[in-house]
Protein backbone atom coordinates (compact mmCIF):
# COMPACT_ATOMS: atom_id res chain seq x y z
CA UNK A 1 0.00 0.00 0.00
CA UNK A 2 0.96 3.73 -0.99
CA UNK A 3 2.10 5.83 1.88
CA UNK A 4 -0.98 7.76 1.47
CA UNK A 5 -3.20 5.45 2.30
CA UNK A 6 -1.58 3.60 5.86
CA UNK A 7 -4.02 3.36 8.59
CA UNK A 8 -4.64 5.78 11.79
CA UNK A 9 -3.45 4.29 14.76
CA UNK A 10 -5.61 3.90 16.81
CA UNK A 11 -6.28 2.40 20.47
CA UNK A 12 -6.23 -1.41 21.29
CA UNK A 13 -9.17 -3.02 22.46
CA UNK A 14 -8.96 -2.26 26.19
CA UNK A 15 -6.70 0.84 26.59
CA UNK A 16 -8.24 4.68 27.22
CA UNK A 17 -8.44 7.18 24.49
CA UNK A 18 -5.77 10.02 25.38
CA UNK A 19 -5.48 12.65 27.74
CA UNK A 20 -5.87 15.94 26.01
CA UNK A 21 -3.05 18.18 25.33
CA UNK A 22 -2.85 21.10 28.54
CA UNK A 23 -3.53 24.75 27.90
CA UNK A 24 -1.02 26.81 27.64
CA UNK A 25 -1.75 29.56 25.06
CA UNK A 26 -1.30 33.29 25.69
CA UNK A 27 -4.69 34.49 25.70
CA UNK A 28 -5.44 31.79 28.13
CA UNK A 29 -2.53 33.22 30.67
CA UNK A 30 -3.75 36.70 30.22
CA UNK A 31 -7.05 36.11 31.56
CA UNK A 32 -5.94 34.00 34.27
CA UNK A 33 -3.58 37.68 35.57
CA UNK A 34 -6.66 39.79 34.53
CA UNK A 35 -9.19 37.24 37.01
CA UNK A 36 -6.75 37.20 39.82
CA UNK A 37 -5.77 41.21 39.84
CA UNK A 38 -10.14 41.83 40.12
CA UNK A 39 -10.27 39.53 42.76
CA UNK A 40 -7.59 41.00 44.47
CA UNK A 41 -8.81 44.82 44.00
CA UNK A 42 -12.70 43.50 44.96
CA UNK A 43 -10.82 42.02 48.55
CA UNK A 44 -9.12 45.59 49.23
CA UNK A 45 -12.08 47.68 48.84
CA UNK A 46 -13.76 45.69 51.32
CA UNK A 47 -11.02 45.66 54.01
CA UNK A 48 -9.98 49.71 53.30
CA UNK A 49 -10.89 51.59 56.79
CA UNK A 50 -13.52 54.63 56.14
CA UNK A 51 -14.73 53.16 53.32
CA UNK A 52 -18.62 53.28 52.91
CA UNK A 53 -20.64 51.66 55.05
CA UNK A 54 -24.23 51.63 53.97
CA UNK A 55 -23.66 51.67 50.01
CA UNK A 56 -23.75 55.73 49.53
CA UNK A 57 -20.90 58.07 48.31
CA UNK A 58 -19.13 59.98 51.23
CA UNK A 59 -19.60 62.91 51.17
CA UNK A 60 -16.69 65.33 49.88
CA UNK A 61 -15.22 67.49 52.45
CA UNK A 62 -15.94 71.06 52.22
CA UNK A 63 -14.05 74.72 52.65
CA UNK A 64 -15.66 76.13 55.81
CA UNK A 65 -14.06 79.75 54.62
CA UNK A 66 -15.36 79.35 51.21
CA UNK A 67 -18.85 78.34 52.09
CA UNK A 68 -18.71 81.62 54.27
CA UNK A 69 -17.14 84.29 51.75
CA UNK A 70 -17.43 83.23 48.56
CA UNK A 71 -14.77 82.96 46.36
CA UNK A 72 -11.55 84.24 46.85
CA UNK A 73 -9.54 86.45 44.30
CA UNK A 74 -6.16 85.22 43.56
CA UNK A 75 -3.41 87.64 43.91
CA UNK A 76 -0.43 87.30 41.38
CA UNK A 77 3.28 86.62 42.65
CA UNK A 78 4.85 88.87 44.87
CA UNK A 79 1.35 91.32 44.64
CA UNK A 80 0.38 92.44 48.40
CA UNK A 81 -2.84 91.88 50.06
CA UNK A 82 -5.25 94.34 49.70
CA UNK A 83 -6.01 96.22 53.17
CA UNK A 84 -8.83 98.23 53.86
CA UNK A 85 -8.56 101.84 53.91
CA UNK A 86 -9.22 102.75 57.76
CA UNK A 87 -8.05 106.74 57.39
CA UNK A 88 -10.58 109.58 57.53
CA UNK A 89 -12.42 110.65 54.38
CA UNK A 90 -13.07 114.21 53.49
CA UNK A 91 -14.40 115.01 50.31
CA UNK A 92 -12.97 118.36 48.38
CA UNK A 93 -14.93 119.11 45.61
CA UNK A 94 -12.98 121.61 42.89
CA UNK A 95 -15.65 123.58 41.53
CA UNK A 96 -17.04 123.65 37.54
CA UNK A 97 -13.40 121.18 37.11
CA UNK A 98 -15.00 118.53 34.27
CA UNK A 99 -17.68 120.86 33.65
CA UNK A 100 -16.82 124.12 32.37
CA UNK A 101 -14.59 127.12 32.59
CA UNK A 102 -16.90 129.01 35.41
CA UNK A 103 -16.25 132.55 35.91
CA UNK A 104 -13.72 134.00 32.64
CA UNK A 105 -12.02 137.29 33.31
CA UNK A 106 -11.34 139.51 30.20
CA UNK A 107 -7.63 138.28 30.11
CA UNK A 108 -8.07 134.41 30.18
CA UNK A 109 -7.91 133.85 33.82
CA UNK A 110 -10.40 131.13 34.83
CA UNK A 111 -12.66 130.51 37.88
CA UNK A 112 -12.15 126.61 37.22
CA UNK A 113 -7.94 127.01 37.28
CA UNK A 114 -8.51 128.95 40.03
CA UNK A 115 -10.45 126.54 42.34
CA UNK A 116 -8.69 123.57 41.15
CA UNK A 117 -5.36 124.77 42.09
CA UNK A 118 -6.57 125.68 45.71
CA UNK A 119 -8.71 122.67 45.52
CA UNK A 120 -5.36 120.19 45.15
CA UNK A 121 -3.43 122.05 47.59
CA UNK A 122 -6.51 121.31 49.87
CA UNK A 123 -6.02 117.72 49.13
CA UNK A 124 -2.15 117.82 49.70
CA UNK A 125 -2.39 119.37 53.08
CA UNK A 126 -4.85 117.08 54.69
CA UNK A 127 -3.02 113.86 52.85
CA UNK A 128 -0.01 114.73 54.55
CA UNK A 129 -1.95 115.27 57.64
CA UNK A 130 -2.72 111.82 57.45
CA UNK A 131 -6.18 112.07 56.17
CA UNK A 132 -7.76 110.64 53.49
CA UNK A 133 -9.06 113.07 51.35
CA UNK A 134 -10.73 113.04 47.69
CA UNK A 135 -10.43 115.62 45.31
CA UNK A 136 -14.09 115.47 43.45
CA UNK A 137 -15.44 117.09 40.12
CA UNK A 138 -17.86 119.33 40.11
CA UNK A 139 -20.54 116.57 39.12
CA UNK A 140 -18.68 113.92 40.24
CA UNK A 141 -20.90 110.42 40.15
CA UNK A 142 -18.79 109.83 43.23
CA UNK A 143 -21.06 112.55 45.05
CA UNK A 144 -24.24 110.19 44.54
CA UNK A 145 -24.57 109.47 48.16
CA UNK A 146 -21.10 110.37 49.30
CA UNK A 147 -20.50 109.86 52.87
CA UNK A 148 -17.21 111.25 54.44
CA UNK A 149 -16.49 113.35 57.72
CA UNK A 150 -16.97 116.39 55.77
CA UNK A 151 -16.70 118.02 52.14
CA UNK A 152 -16.14 120.87 50.83
CA UNK A 153 -16.62 122.74 47.73
CA UNK A 154 -14.25 125.41 46.73
CA UNK A 155 -15.22 128.09 44.14
CA UNK A 156 -14.11 131.55 43.50
CA UNK A 157 -16.45 134.80 42.73
CA UNK A 158 -16.99 137.04 39.43
CA UNK A 159 -14.35 138.91 37.57
CA UNK A 160 -16.31 141.94 37.16
CA UNK A 161 -15.98 144.84 38.98
CA UNK A 162 -18.61 145.13 41.40
CA UNK A 163 -17.81 148.45 43.51
CA UNK A 164 -14.81 148.63 46.46
CA UNK A 165 -16.84 146.22 48.96
CA UNK A 166 -16.47 143.16 46.17
CA UNK A 167 -13.81 141.83 48.25
CA UNK A 168 -13.58 138.90 50.59
CA UNK A 169 -15.35 135.46 51.17
CA UNK A 170 -18.48 133.81 51.87
CA UNK A 171 -19.34 130.33 53.42
CA UNK A 172 -22.56 128.82 52.95
CA UNK A 173 -23.60 125.42 54.97
CA UNK A 174 -25.81 122.13 53.66
CA UNK A 175 -28.98 122.81 55.97
CA UNK A 176 -31.05 119.88 54.51
CA UNK A 177 -28.53 117.54 56.11
CA UNK A 178 -29.58 114.58 58.61
CA UNK A 179 -27.42 116.73 60.96
CA UNK A 180 -28.02 120.45 60.19
CA UNK A 181 -26.25 121.46 63.24
CA UNK A 182 -22.92 119.68 62.06
CA UNK A 183 -22.94 121.69 58.90
CA UNK A 184 -23.51 125.11 60.62
CA UNK A 185 -20.42 124.05 62.38
CA UNK A 186 -18.16 123.05 59.65
CA UNK A 187 -19.31 126.94 58.11
CA UNK A 188 -18.75 128.35 61.34
CA UNK A 189 -14.97 126.63 61.10
CA UNK A 190 -14.37 127.62 57.72
CA UNK A 191 -15.34 131.46 58.36
CA UNK A 192 -13.36 131.49 61.20
CA UNK A 193 -9.84 130.06 60.04
CA UNK A 194 -10.50 131.17 56.51
CA UNK A 195 -10.16 134.58 57.83
CA UNK A 196 -7.32 133.80 60.38
CA UNK A 197 -4.89 132.44 57.38
CA UNK A 198 -5.80 134.95 54.52
CA UNK A 199 -6.98 138.33 56.33
CA UNK A 200 -9.59 138.40 54.21
CA UNK A 201 -13.26 139.86 55.35
CA UNK A 202 -16.28 137.81 55.66
CA UNK A 203 -18.64 138.92 52.72
CA UNK A 204 -21.63 137.15 54.55
CA UNK A 205 -24.54 139.72 52.92
CA UNK A 206 -23.93 138.50 49.42
CA UNK A 207 -24.66 134.59 49.91
CA UNK A 208 -26.56 133.55 46.87
CA UNK A 209 -29.14 130.87 46.36
CA UNK A 210 -26.73 129.21 44.18
CA UNK A 211 -24.40 128.14 47.17
CA UNK A 212 -27.10 127.68 49.92
CA UNK A 213 -28.77 125.23 47.19
CA UNK A 214 -25.69 123.97 45.87
CA UNK A 215 -26.42 121.20 44.16
CA UNK A 216 -24.36 118.44 45.58
CA UNK A 217 -26.00 119.13 49.12
CA UNK A 218 -28.95 116.44 47.85
CA UNK A 219 -26.15 114.48 46.44
CA UNK A 220 -24.28 113.69 49.41
CA UNK A 221 -25.47 111.41 51.69
CA UNK A 222 -27.98 113.00 54.54
CA UNK A 223 -25.33 112.38 57.14
CA UNK A 224 -22.20 114.05 55.23
CA UNK A 225 -22.04 117.66 56.66
CA UNK A 226 -21.50 119.89 53.94
CA UNK A 227 -20.48 123.43 52.70
CA UNK A 228 -18.98 125.85 49.92
CA UNK A 229 -16.68 128.24 50.49
CA UNK A 230 -16.34 131.53 48.20
CA UNK A 231 -12.48 131.85 48.39
CA UNK A 232 -12.62 135.50 47.23
CA UNK A 233 -13.31 138.09 44.29
CA UNK A 234 -11.67 137.66 41.24
CA UNK A 235 -11.13 141.17 40.68
CA UNK A 236 -10.57 142.96 43.64
CA UNK A 237 -8.89 139.77 45.26
CA UNK A 238 -6.90 138.39 41.91
CA UNK A 239 -3.57 139.15 43.28
CA UNK A 240 -4.61 137.18 46.31
CA UNK A 241 -5.76 134.07 44.36
CA UNK A 242 -3.39 133.75 42.07
CA UNK A 243 -0.30 134.44 44.07
CA UNK A 244 -1.05 133.10 47.04
CA UNK A 245 -2.90 129.90 46.76
CA UNK A 246 -1.46 128.62 49.94
CA UNK A 247 -2.68 130.78 52.16
CA UNK A 248 -6.41 130.33 50.70
CA UNK A 249 -5.65 126.29 50.83
CA UNK A 250 -4.42 126.53 54.62
CA UNK A 251 -7.23 128.14 55.76
CA UNK A 252 -9.69 125.80 54.19
CA UNK A 253 -7.83 122.84 55.68
CA UNK A 254 -7.35 124.59 59.04
CA UNK A 255 -11.23 125.08 59.06
CA UNK A 256 -11.83 121.26 58.22
CA UNK A 257 -9.98 120.19 61.24
CA UNK A 258 -11.39 123.09 63.59
CA UNK A 259 -14.15 121.28 62.42
CA UNK A 260 -13.42 117.19 62.86
CA UNK A 261 -11.30 117.93 66.52
CA UNK A 262 -14.04 120.25 67.51
CA UNK A 263 -11.90 123.49 68.37
CA UNK A 264 -13.17 126.89 69.78
CA UNK A 265 -14.39 129.11 67.20
CA UNK A 266 -13.14 132.61 67.01
CA UNK A 267 -16.03 134.75 65.13
CA UNK A 268 -14.44 136.25 61.89
CA UNK A 269 -14.66 140.08 61.45
CA UNK A 270 -17.59 140.65 58.65
CA UNK A 271 -17.58 143.87 56.46
CA UNK A 272 -18.81 146.78 57.52
CA UNK A 273 -20.44 148.17 54.45
CA UNK A 274 -23.23 145.70 52.45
Amino acid sequence: MSASSTPTSRPRPGQSEPSPAPRTGILWSLGVVVGVAFLLATLFTAWTPGGDQDGQTPAQPTNPAAAVSGPTATLAPDQPTPTPNTQPKIGIVAGHWGSDSGAVCADGLKEVDVNLNIAALVQKYLVEGGYYAELLKEFDPRLNSFQALALVSIHADSCDYINDQATGYKVAAAMGSQHPEQSARLTACLRSRYAQFTGLSLHSTSVTTDMTSYHAFGEIHESTPAAIIETGFMNLDRQFLTNDPEAAAQGIVSGILCYINNESITPPTPETTP
